[in-house]
C-alpha cells in the first residue's frame, strides 16, 4: 500500500464535455476523494451552493487572493474570474488525500506547471456537436455566449497532447467515462515511483 502525499488529478476539457457530471459520479465511487472547490467572481446560479460548488467572492476579494499568492492558478473566462485556492490543495495532499479538480484547459496546464506530478485528464464528447446540445440544455447562457464557448472549445482541443490521459464521454453513457476515470486513478496509485523506497526494498528482498 502506498504512503505519503496524496495525488492531484486534474479533469479538464471544453465547456459542455460533462466534467461536472463525471467528477460527481467519480466522487460517489470514491468517498475519500477530495474535491477542489474553485473561487469565482461570477454570479451564483439558483441551484449552486457557496463553498460546495464554488467559493463565490467579489472582484476585490479575488484580487486580494491573487496578489497574495493564494491562488494556485487563475484565469478570466467570459468576463468573470476563476481560481484555485492554493491552501486547500496543499493541505489535502500533505494529509495524504487524493484531490480532484476540474479547471478550464489553461488552468489545468498552469496547475501542471506548479505541480509536475499532477495527473492531467482531457475530457471530450464523442462528437463535437454534442457540446452545443449540452450547453443549450443548461439554459444558463445566451446564444452569443454559447457561440463564444464553442470557439474557445475549438482552441482548447489543440491542447490534448499536453495532457496525460484522454477520456471520451459518450452521449447518454456517462457511466462508461466514470469507469475510465476510476481506472486512471487506480492505475496511477500503482505506479512504481509512488511507492516509498522501503516498500520496494521489502519486495526486492523478500
Amino acid at each position: 500500500m502506498t504512503k505519503g502525499p496524496g495525488l492531484l488529478f486534474v479533469v479538464s476539457g471544453p465547456s459542455g464535455a460533462g466534467k461536472d457530471t463525471l467528477v460527481e459520479g467519480l466522487r460517489q465511487t470514491r468517498p475519500t476523494l477530495r474535491y477542489s472547490v474553485s473561487a469565482t467572481t461570477r454570479p451564483r446560479r439558483a441551484e449552486e451552493r457557496d463553498e460546495e460548488h464554488y467559493f463565490f467572492v467579489t472582484n476585490l476579494e479575488f484580487d486580494r487572493l491573487r496578489r497574495s499568492g493564494g491562488l494556485l492558478e487563475w484565469r478570466e473566462y467570459g468576463g468573470n474570474h476563476y481560481g484555485t485556492p492554493r491552501d486547500y490543495i496543499e493541505r489535502s495532499l500533505s494529509e495524504g488525500y487524493d484531490v480532484i479538480m476540474k479547471p478550464e484547459v489553461n488552468g489545468a496546464l498552469a496547475v501542471k506547471a506548479a505541480y509536475p506530478d499532477a495527473v492531467l485528464i482531457f475530457l471530450v464528447p464523442d462528437r463535437f456537436s454534442n457540446l452545443r446540445e449540452r450547453l443549450l440544455a443548461r439554459r444558463t447562457e445566451t446564444n452569443e455566449e454559447i457561440a463564444r464557448r464553442l470557439e474557445i472549445a475549438q482552441q482548447e482541443m489543440k491542447c490534448i497532447r499536453r495532457f496525460d490521459y484522454l477520456v471520451v464521454n459518450a452521449q447518454d453513457r456517462p457511466q462508461e467515462a466514470v469507469r475510465d476515470l476510476e481506472a486512471i486513478l487506480q492505475a496511477e496509485r500503482f505506479r512504481i515511483h509512488r511507492y516509498p523506497d522501503d516498500s520496494i526494498h521489502n519486495v526486492e528482498t523478500s
